[in-house]
């Protein structure tokens, strides 16, 4: 994997999921929804549900909906 800087919003690639912690991982959730990040083991597919049920897709940076 190269060294690129990780950034919130930033999509990364099913290999890159599975090379990255779960702290290298939150950094790529915006801050406003870091909290409702449960960590990798818990992330089917890339995706994690915030409380009001939207889906927050690491693989495209951004809500799965959007």
């Amino acid at each position: 994997m190269e060294n690129r800087r990780l950034r919130a919003g930033t999509p990364i690639t099913p290999l890159e999921f599975e090379a990255l912690d779960d702290e290298q991982l939150a950094r790529l959730v915006p801050k406003a929804w870091r909290d409702y990040f449960p960590g990798k083991d818990a992330c089917a597919d890339g995706c994690f549900y915030l409380h009001d049920g939207r889906a927050w897709s690491l693989f495209k940076g951004n809500f799965l909906d959007d």
